[in-house]
This record gives structure tokens, sequence and C-alpha cells, in this order.
């Protein structure tokens, strides 16, 4: 009887530490993380030398961020860790129209790339297979419309890349809400 009750509760154990997305990095140091973009992306639009505005042909995706809110906590994470990784290849491509420093770029990439490592991280082992599918495929063809129809077509600017960097300021602080809506959930 009781090496059932221990089996039950290292089984508990072990199942509510790997479900758990509680994880103390996120818990932590992603807001801490995500302020140092935010400060970085503001130094950027500092040293931005552009006088005109290209027109954002391409809508914020609220209802993405609305249907995340909706889903469940690995999800949400899930879509966190997708936003984080399709800014990050946004930010890859050609960026030397705009007068950004290279080591800000730089910096800003490896924030975000390490924001994503550390809460892929705190996903369940056995969820990252399973994506909300819809979700997924929403976020990337949004992404690849910025790509396509913002900085292609106006090739690479650095007034195309300040669309793209209003467009990141305003990603990271909602994905900031939602990484925060699971802080306040556990």
């Amino acid at each position: 009887m009781i090496s059932r009750i221990l089996f039950a509760c290292l089984f508990l154990g072990l199942f509510t530490a790997g479900s758990s997305l509680s994880c103390k990095w996120m818990d932590h140091k992603f807001r801490q993380h995500n302020e140092e973009t935010l400060n970085l992306l503001e130094t950027m639009g500092n040293n931005s030398t552009n006088t005109t505005e290209v027109e954002d042909t391409v809508a914020f995706p609220n209802h993405l961020y609305h249907q995340a809110s909706k889903a469940s906590a690995e999800d949400k994470l899930a879509f966190t860790v997708q936003i984080l990784e399709e800014v990050a290849a946004l930010f890859e491509e050609d960026h030397s129209s705009a007068s950004w420093e290279d080591s800000t770029v730089r910096n800003f990439l490896n924030i975000v790339n390490k924001q994503a490592e550390e809460l892929h991280s705190c996903i369940g082992s056995h969820s990252h297979k399973k994506k909300n599918s819809q979700l997924y495929f929403k976020t990337k063809m949004y992404f690849k419309r910025l790509s396509d129809d913002v900085l292609k077509k106006k090739g690479h600017s650095a007034e195309a890349w300040e669309v793209i960097r209003k467009e990141t300021v305003a990603h990271l602080m909602r994905a900031e809400q939602l990484a925060s809506s699971l802080h306040t959930a556990n």
C-alpha cells in the first residue's frame, strides 16, 4: 500500500513538473529580457535616419493574440515562442539600409533567441509536437506577409525597417502580456 502511495506521489510529482509552465526562467527572466529587447528597439528607432513613412500594408494580428489568449497554457507559450522565432527571422533579413548599429541588432537577436529557447524549454516535452496548427499557420502567414509586403516590396529600405521595428515593439508588448497571464494563472 505504501509503495502504491509513493508511486502515485512520484508519478504526480513528475507529471506536475513536466506539465507546469511556471518555470523559474519565465517567472524571473522573461520580463527582464523583454524590457532589454524593447530598449534595444527604442535605441534602433532613435538611430533611424528615415524621414518618410511607409504605409503599413499588413494589419497587426490582434485576432491571433485574442485566439492565443483563449488557448491552453502550453499553446499560449508555444504561440509566444513562435512570435519570438518569427521576429528573429525577420531581423535576420538584410537590414543594411537601416541606420542601426550592427552590435545593437546582434544583441537584440541574441536576447530574442534566448527568450525563445528558454520559453520552449518551459513547454512540456510532449506538447512541442502538438501545436495549435491553425494558430501556428496564421501566425506564420502574417510574418510572411510582413516580410513580403513590407520588406521585400520596399527593397528592405530604412523606412520599411522602421515599420518592422514598430510592429516588433507591439508584438513584444503583447507577448509579455500573454506570458504574464500565464504567470498570474499559476
